[in-house]
């Protein structure tokens, strides 16, 4: 299956877009096709084998409109888009204008003596009746001939039984000066035989200044809706604005600046401050606060440093910075959240299709509801003129206009508004559908949780410290590949604690690990290594199942050549900040909420506690989120799931709305319906309101039209004349329209205000937490020198044995006093006590079977 975007020109109403579905729809091998109207454009999905892109463009032209292949497609699409809108607009300016400047003396002449203004002599009385019409037709022509384009394709369309809003302007304006052109004729005929009653009988009975008002003031209602359908897009706008033309590339040592389409995926960037990051990738040198808020709406500047991933369009506040090209072109998260929110506004949501179908069967009923208006003035017995009136005004108020607006506008407006946010909405039906949703069920671990552990609590033995204890864990933690000892770790560079070298390290499959420290041989690790040891936990014990119970780990320390305990650290996947806050937001917007979760049922209740979540469905595998989710829908629930999108996939996939929430260039756009670009759950809250508010709007434009509509339709075809002397002038009916048109649009761009209440204006947590084992710092070791710090890139290393590997090969060189391995950022960051040869670091490396790129 093949998937191709197209072009379209000359639809002016969802008539136009419904007509040209239907025709591509229809052609053998074609699986789906999607017009967008405020874009111009159609998506369609189809098999190569049987259809070619050629087959599509002429099926589109047979129906009566054009298309074509787009140009060029990414960021340089862009510019073309802006100047095309640009270009329109210009084009309706010019004709609107000119339009206007026939439009006055036309109307003057034909209005203005009813108000008492003096006509010149040549225009005045029955003898110069025809003299009066002939003016009126010369000052309409170039009126119509300025705006031929209704002509043009609505007789087409009409021609291909398909008629739409421009066939109703169409036949209205033509039938009012046709019939105009036959009353100069009559009143020619008139004076030439002395006639005058027939003279007197078609003086005033002239449409032209109802053909030129109909004109002028549709194309003044165009004028205005496009332009401020050109608003709706301003967030993509800003974000292509964004993005830098150039890039500074060291290539050869030497830094160039080169045009941003030839960066190429492992060039190194070099960014320096208030500059923009032209491309994705990850830090190799430097640190600075950048400012991510394009991509994801946080307020604040987030510390990266090596090792840590940039995206484009980001903007680099402070330090200056190397980093490695990793994703380039339209790979980039900027260009992904762009096509993201187009191929949205492209979608179609239910609602939508429904308003589609409306306009489809409208403009043929509404074309004979007008014929058989003026038929049943001629045969009541009122004069053509009434007929004429009738069936031109109920032709021109029922353009469908505001009805094509009403949902199209709305979603464009909101999926850009969600963009500017950091969510973004993948599809019209997902933005709909997320307003239905009365469950949310959120993952825990990386979700509701930080998704790594953290220390939380450091308990002694009577007669130790904090410090000491943490430092007998950092000692026999520090080998150890562990998550847990990684927290530990992490919590001791943070405190500074000193570390000193340990021998006969082992780890205890299932237990813990052991070590000695100086002439005693320490442990660290759950009750049974205790047990095992021959210590009594004592006190301890107690402490650690109150821990237990809180859904945290208990990790025992202790000296087995002493046989006491020196204390318990405990750690746990901490909530994020917002997590609590977000399920606070969840049931003020009245969702039930469910934490779904691998994880042992006394840790995932003990979180759902601390959270104030009171459905928890614990020690579910991965395989059987999808049908816990089935099951919650078989009760009648709609589901919302809200997860990190990769093992979560099955159950994002089987929920109503599926919500990948993540950091910055690490969500899982391929899973989920919705992508949050932040790790904020608060986010989730947000872009449920912001469906609510979409929504809403759509309701209140279809509201607006439909009820227009069916008020002016009888107005216009004088229902109301016999009983209150109601009839609408053709002239009124064209201002009613375009005003319908124009209030639609401007509702819908109301969502441009939208602020959630549940947004954070907290700051998102920095990339390394003052933690980071990839942040360059000095460690003081025994002997009280100041260390040296070398940092290395290296290349192939693909899981936690090859940095092991590597991390032995560089620990036993002399010098190496601690080596501290990033798998995600392909390094290895060397503490020394002496200085060492690079390399003597890079042999080692390369003997290990990995390949050095640097070494600084």
């Amino acid at each position: 299956m093949a998937k191709q975007k197209f072009n379209i020109t000359g639809m002016t109403c969802s008539a136009c877009s419904a007509h040209v579905e239907k025709a591509v729809n229809r052609l053998e091998g074609m699986k789906t096709a999607s017009v967008n109207l405020l874009a111009n454009s159609m998506t369609a999905e189809y098999d190569e084998g049987v259809l070619s892109a050629e087959d599509i463009i002429q099926a589109v032209i047979q129906s009566g409109y054009g298309a074509s292949l787009p140009q060029g497609t990414g960021d340089k699409t862009a510019a073309p888009k802006e100047d095309g809108m640009a270009q329109e607009l210009a084009g309706m300016k010019h004709r609107m204008v000119w339009s206007f400047v026939f439009l006055i003396p036309l109307f003057y002449i034909s209005m203005g003596h009813m108000m008492g203004a003096p006509l010149p002599a040549f225009l005045v009385g029955h003898e110069n009746a025809v003299a009066f019409g002939l003016t009126q037709l010369l000052l309409t022509l170039p009126i119509m001939y300025l705006n031929d384009k209704y002509y043009k394709v609505g007789f087409k369309t009409l021609w291909n039984r398909a008629p739409n809003m421009d066939s109703l302007i169409a036949v209205g304006s033509a039938a009012a000066v046709v019939y105009g052109v036959f009353a100069i004729y009559q009143m020619g005929w008139g004076l030439g035989h002395g006639d005058m009653e027939l003279v007197a009988k078609y003086h005033m009975d002239l449409y032209f200044e109802s053909a030129g008002m109909i004109l002028t003031l549709i194309t003044l209602g165009k004028f205005l809706e496009t332009r401020s359908k050109g608003k709706t897009g301003e967030a993509i706008s800003r974000l292509m604005d964004l993005a830098p033309k150039t890039a500074h590339v060291l290539r050869g040592g030497v830094e160039a600046e080169i045009p941003v389409e030839e960066v190429q995926v492992g060039d190194w960037v070099v960014v320096r401050p208030g500059q923009s990051i032209p491309v994705d990738g990850v830090i190799v040198e430097g640190q600075s606060a950048v400012d991510e808020s394009a991509l994801t709406g946080e307020s604040l500047p987030v510390d990266k440093g090596p090792g840590d991933k940039v995206a484009a369009a980001s903007i680099n506040k402070s330090g200056s910075f190397i980093f490695e090209a990793s994703r380039v072109g339209e790979d980039t998260t900027l260009a992904q959240m762009i096509r993201l929110v187009e191929e949205a506004s492209a979608s179609k949501a239910p609602i939508a299709k429904l308003a589609d179908k409306v306009s489809g069967i409208f403009v043929p009923v509404v074309m004979g509801i007008a014929l058989v208006a003026a038929i049943a003035w001629l045969i009541t017995g009122h004069s053509a003129t009434q007929a004429l009136t009738a069936g031109v005004a109920v032709l021109v108020i029922s353009c469908p206009c505001a009805l094509g607006l009403a949902t199209p506008v709305a979603i464009m407006v909101g999926t850009g508004k969600g963009a500017e946010n950091g969510i973004l909405i993948k599809s019209a039906e997902a933005l709909e559908t997320l307003h239905t949703i009365d469950t949310v069920v959120l993952d825990k671990t990386g979700t509701l949780t930080q998704g790594r552990p953290v220390v939380t609590d450091i308990i002694p033995a009577p007669g130790n410290s904090e410090d000491g204890l943490l430092c007998t864990a950092f000692c026999l933690e520090g080998p150890s590949e562990h998550p847990l000892a990684t927290a530990i770790v992490e919590e001791a560079e943070r405190r500074n604690i000193p570390v000193t070298s340990v021998g006969g390290f082992t780890a205890v499959h299932g237990r813990g690990v052991r070590a000695s420290i100086g002439s005693n041989i320490c442990f660290g690790g759950n009750r049974a290594m205790v047990e095992e040891a021959g210590i009594a936990p004592g006190p301890l014990a107690v402490k650690a199942d109150e821990l237990a119970a809180q859904g945290k780990t208990p990790l025992y320390f202790g000296d087995e050549t002493e046989k006491k305990l020196l204390g318990v650290i405990a750690v746990a996947d901490t909530p994020k900040p917002s997590s609590k806050d977000a399920v606070a937001a969840f049931r003020e917007l009245g969702l039930e909420v469910v934490m779904l979760t691998g994880d042992n049922r006394r840790t995932a209740e003990a979180i759902g506690r601390e959270l104030g979540v009171t459905s928890v469905l614990a020690e579910v595998l991965p395989q059987d989120k999808e049908r816990k989710i089935a099951s919650l829908q078989a009760e009648g629930k709609k589901v919302a799931m809200v997860g990190d999108g990769i093992n979560d996939a099955p159950a994002l996939a089987r929920a109503e709305v599926g919500l990948a929430i993540g950091a910055g260039t690490d969500v899982a756009i391929e899973s989920a319906d919705i992508v949050l670009m932040k790790s904020d759950l608060l986010d989730v809250a947000a872009a449920v309101e912001l469906s609510r508010a979409t929504i809403r709007n759509i309701k209140q434009n279809l509201f607006w039209a439909f009820f227009y509509n069916s008020l002016g339709i009888p107005l216009a075809a004088g229902v109301f004349y016999y009983a209150l002397h109601w009839q609408l002038n053709p002239m009124f009916a064209a201002a009613a329209m375009s005003l319908s048109s124009v209030t639609v649009v401007t509702n819908a761009l109301r969502l441009r205000f939208f602020k959630s209440k549940f947004r954070s204006d907290t700051p998102a947590a920095p990339a390394c937490n003052g933690t980071c084992p990839l942040e360059l710092k000095d460690k003081p070791n025994q002997g009280g020198n100041k260390t040296m710090n070398k940092t290395m890139k290296i290349e192939g290393m693909m899981c936690a044995h090859c940095t092991g590997r590597v991390e032995k090969a560089l620990s036993a060189i002399d010098g190496v006093s601690a080596v501290e391995m990033s798998l995600e950022g392909k390094s290895a960051t060397l503490t020394l006590s002496k200085d060492v040869d690079n390399q003597v670091l890079t042999d080692a490396v390369t003997e290990a079977g990995y390949e050095v790129v640097y070494v600084q």
